[in-house]
């Protein structure tokens, strides 16, 4: 045993705990987010205000909360996951009733002191119970049909529900964050390939349908693929967004024009700059290398999430943990496809960058889960 081991265990249980935190997470989720305070500060032309400040604030919020919940056993969020699950369901459907509408969708709830989104909390209380249940059922039933009817319903009731306010981006990670736990638990990969080609049927259909009395999606989300698919069709119009994100990517270069320096943004060309589109603003400013620098930070959260998954004997924990680094890389690689053109927009934000408390809040709450799986992980 080294002198460093024997000093941990000297200390008592209640702070010997802190030492056990995954400590490069925190460092990475820190920098992260100070790309997004620097970014939010820029887009609002050199000022705390209205957007930067608040941003500092949740994730200063999000950090205790995710100190505290990494200093609970992982045996408790494995226990209380159907409740989250629960509560989480019961939200979207109070949305339903109460939700407040704003761009002609109703997806949040006005809780006075900030406006909480049911569906981002969705996103891990789906993982946590899809891993509780995994870790349930004995390995030799998990490929059974009748074992995985369950699951399924676990994760298309609350996709029909967002799909109703409406929300297309936000069911999407929901099902494919569902699919990345069952994938994981060992479900048999025979199951994917006829989802995959009922899924190739299902965008037949969605196009088919389209002008007929059973359209599949709303006309704006048609617009958006028919955006994706030809941008300059309507470059003032429904392509107007994807245009001007387009033109700030490759104005920025290998370098980018500086700091506060894009022209895009601070002319106000580009849309949604402070929510769905920053990551165009930072390519702008920073450039090439830049960008691809929060590309390697994001990379290298996904690195350690899967060798803390890899390294624990617990199944709930890894399963967990897989899901959730999963659900955070659908974040980032939808986002930065959707500025890019390679996917149809569809509202994504990018994990704490982009502003909003709902999914700073939620994505700190992940991550303090995943640490409390880290800490008390046997050793």
């Amino acid at each position: 045993m080294s002198y460093l081991e024997y000093t941990v265990k000297t200390i008592p249980s209640g702070f010997r705990k802190v030492f056990y935190l995954n400590w490069a997470l925190v460092i990475l989720l820190l920098a992260v987010c100070c790309v997004g305070f620097m970014m939010l500060y820029s887009v609002a032309g050199g000022s705390f205000s209205p957007w930067a400040e608040a941003q500092i604030k949740r994730f200063a919020m999000g950090l205790v909360l995710m100190f505290g919940m990494a200093m609970v056993p992982i045996w408790f969020w494995r226990n209380v996951s159907a409740v989250f699950y629960a509560g989480s369901l019961l939200l979207l459907l109070a949305v339903e009733f109460f939700g407040t509408v704003q761009m002609g969708a109703q997806r949040w709830i006005d809780l006075g002191f900030m406006r909480l989104q049911p569906s981002e909390l969705m996103k891990i209380s789906l993982v946590m119970f899809l891993a509780a249940y995994y870790d349930w059922l004995p390995v030799k039933r998990t490929s059974h049909p009748l074992w995985l009817a369950l699951p399924i319903v676990i994760v298309m009731v609350p996709v029909f529900l967002v799909l109703q306010q409406p929300d297309l981006g936000t069911s999407i990670l929901l099902l494919m964050g569902g699919a990345t736990v069952i994938f994981m638990a060992g479900v048999h990969w025979g199951y994917f390939a006829a989802v995959i080609a009922a899924g190739v049927g299902l965008i037949t259909a969605v196009f088919q349908s389209r002008g007929t009395g059973w359209q599949l999606l709303k006309d704006y989300q048609y617009r958006r693929i028919d955006t994706f698919l030809d941008p300059a069709s309507d470059p003032l119009g429904a392509g107007y967004h994807i245009t001007q994100s387009k033109i700030a990517l490759g104005s920025g270069g290998w370098t980018g024009r500086g700091f506060m320096q894009g022209t895009q943004s601070r002319l106000n060309f580009l849309p949604e700059k402070h929510t769905d589109f920053i990551f165009t603003t930072l390519a702008e400013e920073f450039g090439f290398i830049g960008a691809m620098s929060l590309l390697a930070l994001y990379g290298l959260i996904i690195i350690f999430c899967v060798s803390s998954a890899l390294a624990s004997r617990d199944r709930f924990s890894s399963l967990m943990i897989m899901g959730m680094a999963g659900t955070f890389f659908l974040f980032f690689a939808v986002n930065m496809s959707m500025v890019m053109g390679m996917a149809p927009v569809v509202g994504v934000p990018l994990p704490l960058v982009s502003y909003g408390g709902s999914s700073m809040l939620v994505l700190m709450i992940a991550f303090g889960v995943v640490q409390s799986a880290h800490v008390h992980r046997p050793r």
